[in-house]
């Protein structure tokens, strides 16, 4: 079986060298398994001939474009680690990262250069620095055969993703060129994809989704990315059908702005074509899940995956009536178990920690060494975080994050239970609860409110609706109308820091 990246490419360009890979809609470029191998090795000796060395980190300051995935893809085929960093980071972040992470080279779009300038000013040590439109079809010009290319291993480093920092500094997770292929191999087998398939990639890449399920998964089973620059709601389902996609790969966010998008009826589109659509990176709830479903006709397959685990490590059958709707499936291609506070395995139905294991896990924290001990068992079980229980037929429910659990008068309250009451309102558009300190209780509720455009909606009435729906102990005791909640690049609603957000 193929382990690495550079194996994968060079296998589809001597299976399928004509079949198209990429398709980059904005503007209108195409690329075909050959054409990523020849663009993967001229970045190759592009990199070698300006001294950086195999196993170096190349960093990414790039949102989505045609040249963005030919890099992140041709990094890890010429033995480097990419590193792509979160357009969304703020200043001391970028800095803390373009530092940490020791890259040598960096390719920046021309919209990000003033921010990287402005962050290296503050970074000691030298940084190459590379600007690249995201469009452009080619912009490096050695040819891709000069000098023979060094051997990359399975357990060479890949890909290294910085954690959104929810809760301190974010943590370099380093990812080898093993765990990359086998998290596309697991949403390949998953879902049964083959050649004949195209996915939409809206997701920004320098996101662990959409790098290892909308770019790596294609590699692995000879399909097809199009990929967009953004996500929009509204010119969607036009891209879908126009570039006749098989699937669709989304996040709860998404699903959302999608319910309270165009209706498809007055622009004549056909969606059939879309066998199914997945949606992973933060749970998705369950009055969503079935009016997506009703809406337009596809069935959503929820699932779950971490940065430590290159994105896939559950996921409900791709058969609709063996899904559980409200859980994010079963272990596909790793392990999975229920841990106690003291560290003994559960029976199914009791509540702890979700442990994965599998060759898709990450080999640890870049230079952390005390965050790494903590995350992985001696045996390799990964300790997600989250808290949850498997049911009698391995579907796992995911109750909340340990660190995010509401403690109210010593009763564990999960925000996400908050969270799906809330959204069954019908001018609620997006909710997130979270724990406040509070001196009777220790903690109390606080939840922030988005409404949906032309709604309206008092306080008052959402704590009476919340008292019917979760009784009196679990209704929040503040409500926020906001503008908007505080996210990651995947959609996942940063709770933490919605304590730091000011009063309207």
């Amino acid at each position: 079986m193929l382990r690495t990246i550079r194996e994968y490419v060079d296998f589809q360009a001597g299976e399928r060298p004509d079949a198209v890979y990429l398709i980059a809609p904005e503007p209108n470029l195409s690329m075909t398994f050959a054409g990523l191998q020849k663009a993967s090795r001229r970045l190759a000796h592009y990199l070698y001939n300006r001294g950086i060395q195999p196993g170096e980190k190349v960093a990414l300051l790039m949102h989505n474009g045609y040249q963005t995935c030919r890099l992140f893809i041709g990094a890890m085929y010429g033995g480097f680690c990419i590193t792509p960093l979160n357009l969304l980071a703020q200043s001391s972040q970028l800095e803390y990262m373009l530092a940490h992470s020791d890259a040598t080279i960096v390719f920046v779009s021309s919209d990000q250069l003033e921010r990287l300038n402005a962050a290296l000013a503050n970074v000691a040590r030298k940084i190459m620095v590379v600007v690249c439109d995201v469009d452009v079809e080619e912009f490096i010009s050695e040819p891709e055969d000069i000098i023979e290319m060094p051997p990359v291993g399975e357990e060479d480093d890949a890909l290294m993703m910085y954690t959104s920092g929810t809760t301190g500094t974010p943590k370099g997770v380093v990812l080898a060129n093993r765990a990359v292929v086998s998290g596309g191999q697991f949403v390949s087998a998953a879902h049964q994809l083959g050649p004949q398939d195209r996915v939409i990639g809206s997701l920004p890449l320098y996101h662990i989704n959409a790098q290892v399920v909308t770019a790596i998964s294609p590699l692995i089973h000879g399909g097809c990315l199009v990929l967009p620059h953004r996500f929009s709601a509204s010119g969607f389902w036009d891209l879908v059908v126009k570039y006749q996609c098989t699937w669709i790969n989304v996040v709860p966010t998404m699903i959302s702005y999608l319910l309270n998008g165009p209706d498809l009826t007055g622009k004549g589109l056909d969606i059939s074509r879309v066998r199914f659509c997945r949606s992973a990176s933060a749970p998705l709830p369950p009055s969503q899940h079935r009016a997506f479903e009703e809406k337009f006709k596809i069935g959503v397959i929820e699932t779950m995956g971490l940065t430590e685990t290159a994105a896939p490590c559950f996921t409900n059958p791709l058969e609709p009536s063996q899904r559980k709707i409200g859980s994010p499936g079963q272990a596909f291609g790793n392990e999975a178990k229920i841990i106690s506070e003291e560290g003994n395995a559960l029976p199914s139905g009791a509540t702890g920690e979700i442990m994965v294991r599998g060759s898709n896990v990450m080999k640890g924290y870049y230079k952390n060494p005390e965050e790494t001990a903590k995350a992985l068992t001696a045996d390799g079980w990964l300790h997600t975080g989250d808290l949850g229980y498997l049911d009698e037929d391995g579907f796992v429910f995911v109750t909340g994050r340990i660190k995010e659990l509401i403690i109210k008068g010593g009763e564990n309250i999960a925000p996400r239970e908050i969270d799906e009451a809330l959204l069954k309102h019908p001018a609620v558009l997006e909710a997130a609860a979270v724990g406040i300190p509070d001196q009777n209780y220790g903690q109390e509720i606080m939840a922030c409110i988005i409404l949906k455009p032309e709604e309206q909606c008092s306080e008052e009435e959402l704590r009476e609706f919340c008292k019917k729906e979760l009784g009196p102990y679990k209704t929040p005791k503040i409500f926020r109308f906001v503008d908007e909640l505080p996210k990651g690049p995947s959609g996942k609603v940063q709770r933490l820091k919605m304590l730091d957000m000011p009063n309207p």
